[in-house]
């Protein structure tokens, strides 16, 4: 069995409006099938507000009007990339709430990271079926999830 040990960096964006949140499901990765906030990797050369901006676009086809920056967080995650092939990954967050006028959400994959996006009652989330990152933000901003 051979593992490869990895640092991400990337920027997420935190969306709430009405009590919901904007969350992609994922697509592949460590986190497949899990509910994310928006965002992703810092590509060589941007800056994480122009990640940010770029990845909510891509994931979620919606432009953001504010931002402000919530918290910079990490996880790691072992996960099987493929048989015999794990992924030991530091996974690191620059999270930021983020504001839009826009509510339509771009539902269908992005064919990379993102099966859709979409508003989920904050209420009704289980930490089971969210990413580290989405739990670590909500329960920053104050929100208590089961």
């Amino acid at each position: 069995m051979e593992t490869i040990v990895k640092t991400h960096v990337g920027a997420y964006g935190v969306i709430i409006c009405n009590e919901k949140i904007a969350l992609v499901r994922k697509a592949r990765g460590g986190y497949k099938g899990k509910l994310d906030l928006p965002g992703g990797g810092i590509e060589h050369t941007e800056l994480p507000e122009e990640t940010l901006k770029r990845e909510i676009m891509e994931e979620a086809g919606i432009s953001i009007t504010n931002y402000k920056l919530l918290d910079v967080v990490a996880t790691n995650i072992k996960w099987e990339m493929e048989p015999d092939l794990w992924e030991d990954l530091h996974h690191i967050g620059i999270l930021y709430t983020v504001d839009t006028n826009e509510l339509l959400l771009k539902s269908d994959a992005d064919g990379l990271d993102s099966d859709g996006a979409n508003w989920y009652s904050i209420n009704e989330l289980n930490k089971k079926e969210l990413s580290p990152f989405t739990i670590m933000a909500l329960e920053k901003l104050g929100y208590s999830i089961k």
